[in-house]
């Protein structure tokens, strides 16, 4: 097929269009990908819980503009006219998808097999969908097999964005960008709310926290939701749970002290103290079995429970012994952690956050916290548009988190 002749393709769409702005972004992508679009039919909901009807025929200058233009109206909901299994061909070898390999949005997906419907399983962004006795499931690159039924092209998928019924989540009070012009306390409020409700709901609640929050003396209020059941899952790196272990044993963080803020003679070493202390130990459960570890977030976690999963990184000291320094071990159990989560709240962890927000789908409510607005902002733009930003200390939004839970 000449690549560069005018080719048409007839689609169609449902959902809240208009409130959603689906529409509006439905109409940009066509005009910025140099095609043109005809509405050859659109009936809008007659009520604010009617769904609108979009039938619309698009022409492109070539179809490899086509396929480009149809792969991002498919992440906006729209999909072809024609009912057509989606094509399926094996992994060539283990670890490697066919070429033209169909790459997931964290949105809820369908696919057409075998006349049929099926709900994708496991749902998460840039990943591979498998075809495996009449399921479908998502399926990371590196976990493909050699015959493994991938789909494959655009046909016979279909996709919901979730935020095109954002304003009915309760989270209608921080859209409209990232701003640090918010009423903290009234947002803060909110979520709190959020977390109630999930937690009212049979749901669980994810935590992504930084060091900051013991940099900024909030490790006793976090302890105080570990305590009072408010965290399911606690997802960190190396330095928290380093920090918060020299804060319980040291009373200094970084060689900071908690109490006075001033720096600790000698203190420069604590936190090498600390790794060594708990490697001596045999690790964080150990040295709350033993008594040597008797508070701090890592301790209220073992007392309570609370499932945490610590990830590496080239930077660690030490490390723990509990940290994962295997990344895709890492990325595993992160990724088991999150199951079944309602919300996930990120506490001044850009890396960390970025990575719990590429494992969500895109129902799942995700709050990002800091105080340097882009890290929201990269959270964002890389895939995770269900995410909500508060640019405020993270330490006054513990405490305050704290206050109105507990």
């Amino acid at each position: 097929m000449d690549s560069t002749h005018a080719v048409s393709e007839i689609v169609e769409t449902e959902g809240h269009l208009i409130d959603s702005q689906l529409m509006t972004g439905i109409f940009d992508a066509v005009v910025r990908h140099g095609a043109s679009f005809d509405v050859v039919d659109f009936t809008i909901g007659r009520t604010n819980d009617d769904f609108s009807r979009l039938l619309m025929r698009i022409t492109a200058p070539g179809s490899a503009v086509m396929h480009a233009l149809l792969e991002e109206l498919l992440t906006l909901g729209c999909r072809t006219k024609a009912e057509v299994d989606a094509a399926l061909q094996p992994s060539p070898i283990d670890g490697c998808a066919p070429e033209d390999f169909y790459s997931t949005s964290n949105h809820r997906t369908w696919v057409r097999h075998a006349g049929h419907w099926l709900e994708v399983e496991r749902q998460r962004m840039d990943a591979a969908i498998v075809i495996q006795n009449s399921r479908a499931t998502c399926r990371k690159l590196r976990d493909l097999r050699a015959g493994d039924q991938v789909v494959c092209s655009l046909d016979g998928i279909r996709v919901v964005p979730e935020f095109r019924e954002r304003d009915r989540h309760g989270f209608a009070f921080m859209t409209g960008g990232v701003s640090s012009e918010r009423h903290v306390e009234t947002s803060v409020e909110r979520i709190a709310d959020m977390i109630r409700d999930v937690k009212r709901s049979g749901g669980r609640t994810a935590f992504v926290v930084g060091p900051v929050v013991v940099h900024t003396g909030a490790a006793d209020y976090f302890c105080e939701l570990l305590r009072r059941g408010y965290v399911d899952v606690l997802l960190a790196g190396n330095a928290l749970a380093v920090h918060d272990i020299e804060g319980a044993l040291y009373g200094t963080s970084l060689g900071v002290s908690l109490r006075t803020g001033a720096p600790v003679e000698g203190g420069h070493r604590h936190h090498m103290r600390a790794i060594n202390a708990i490697r001596r130990a045999g690790g964080i459960r150990a040295a709350v079995a033993s008594g040597l570890l008797r508070s701090g977030i890592m301790y209220e976690c073992v007392q309570h429970d609370v499932l945490f999963v610590l990830a590496g990184s080239i930077r660690d000291d030490g490390p723990l012994p509990d940290t994962i320094m295997d990344l895709f071990v890492a990325q595993d159990r992160y990724a088991e952690a999150l199951a079944g989560v309602g919300i996930a709240v990120v506490l001044s962890t850009m890396l960390h956050g970025i990575g719990v927000g590429n494992m969500l789908p895109s129902w799942v409510k995700v709050v990002c916290v800091d105080i340097n607005p882009s890290v929201v902002t990269k959270l964002v733009d890389r895939g995770s548009a269900q995410t909500m930003g508060l640019v405020t200390d993270t330490g006054l939004f513990v405490h305050q988190l704290a206050k109105k839970l507990v």
